[in-house]
């Protein structure tokens, strides 16, 4: 095991920070969600507070004030989250008008809406700008399609050891693009070792839904000595994380996320109290079906337009939960889907500032921070093993005499 150190992460598309959460740890999740009992660091009746990592997330950015907002709201550290956009923030970076702090991990889920299935699979041809609005003109290189490319830039800046890659998994099954992508990723600076790409499903990972996620983890070769490469090819060493759970047989259910909390009328959580008021328009329609409280919650969206799923509906429309016909029909509160996708009660979603249309998107668009908990334990278990300072250095040494020889 290598001296503890804080190992420093640059985010890229934060939104309102599921991956630095999980990144970073010392969150609280159901205890029903952790198998490992070494990640433990308290227990509180049916939750537990994780371990804290190696990592810390010290650049953080996103186009949304909301996103800031609910960060910042959580981290509390001043001058870290940038509301900006990747693609200025790069080219200020490549005319000496800004800085990136130096970063061991570069994190990036670059926007999913033009790959994903429920949209409208643009991929490349997107026609919303890098700032989120619609542009005739484009498809462009600052096209929402290609920010992958301004994350790729952004690495090649800050040349960190690893950098992780996020996306929905609808991405694997559009023809070439993948592809394009690993490519580009390989040939920053002096090369990256790009493993395959593996769809993660959260609910594997004891997140209570169902959310399929495409990773890439990319590896600086630079930094890696020979064996180290050698293991990676052969397999030796697995930088993503094994199943915790089982999302056919044993996972984590929406009544084990949600069912303790009291009815939003009486919580004094805000994130709680506030939620979709929409009616319930036929089961055609997306989002009009109630969540089934022995089973996995449906992905959480970020773009559902206000129907989100039912945490209850009346028996008249089809409700499944008897117990609970006496109270009314009503969809997901804001914090019903955040505990879903595994933040913690103490992250504030809606504020004075942050509306609840908002807050839901930010929940929608987020990374489970107990995946990313997962995926950040596991690089963390076989850092020493990827980038061994004084094996690599001998190895440079001796790389550098040859030459001179």
């Amino acid at each position: 095991m290598y001296a503890k150190k804080t190992l420093k992460v640059a985010s890229f598309f934060s939104g309102c920070g599921g991956m630095d959460l999980g990144f970073e740890g010392g969150f609280w999740v159901n205890s029903k969600s952790i198998i490992d009992r070494d990640w433990i660091d308290a227990v509180n009746a049916d939750t537990v507070r994780l371990k804290r990592t190696d990592f810390e997330t010290v650049f953080a950015c996103d186009i949304k004030k909301s996103a800031k907002l609910a960060w910042e709201g959580y981290f509390s550290r001043p001058g870290t989250f940038y509301y900006a956009s990747i693609v200025d923030l790069v080219k200020k970076a490549e005319c000496g008008e800004f800085v990136f702090p130096e970063a061991d991990v570069v994190t990036g889920g670059f926007p999913c809406q033009d790959f994903s299935i429920a949209g409208k699979r643009n991929g490349f041809k997107s026609h919303r700008t890098h700032n989120n609005q619609v542009d005739p003109d484009i498809p462009s290189i600052e096209s929402r399609g290609m920010l992958y490319y301004w994350l790729r830039k952004a690495v090649a800046i800050i040349k960190p050891k690893i950098f992780i890659a996020e996306n929905v998994k609808g991405l694997i099954s559009l023809g070439e693009v993948k592809d394009i992508i690993i490519n580009d990723f390989r040939t920053i600076n002096g090369g990256y070792l790009v493993l395959e790409p593996k769809v993660l499903q959260a609910a594997d990972y004891g997140v209570p839904q169902s959310r399929e996620r495409i990773f890439f983890i990319c590896i600086a070769k630079e930094y890696m000595t020979d064996t180290a490469i050698k293991k990676i090819k052969e397999g030796m060493i697995n930088l993503y994380p094994e199943k915790s759970h089982d999302a056919k047989k044993q996972f984590v259910s929406v009544r084990d996320a949600v069912f303790d909390l009291c009815e939003p009328e009486n919580s004094h959580d805000l994130s709680h109290q506030n939620y979709s008021k929409a009616k319930w328009y036929g089961k055609h329609c997306q989002g009009q079906t109630e969540v089934y409280p022995d089973g996995l919650a449906p992905t959480i969206r970020s773009e559902h337009h206000g129907n989100i799923e039912f945490r209850r509906l009346s028996e008249a429309n089809g409700g499944r939960i008897n117990s609970e016909y006496h109270l009314p029909q009503r969809r997901l509160s804001v914090r019903e889907c955040a505990r879903i996708q595994t933040f913690p009660d103490d992250f504030q979603l809606v504020t004075d500032k942050v509306s609840t249309s908002d807050a839901y998107k930010l929940v929608g668009n987020a990374v489970p921070p107990l995946l990313a908990y997962h995926v950040a334990r596991q690089i963390q278990k076989n850092w020493s093993e990827l980038f061994d300072s004084v094996a690599h250095a001998q190895q440079t040494y001796h790389k550098t005499m040859n030459k001179v020889a």
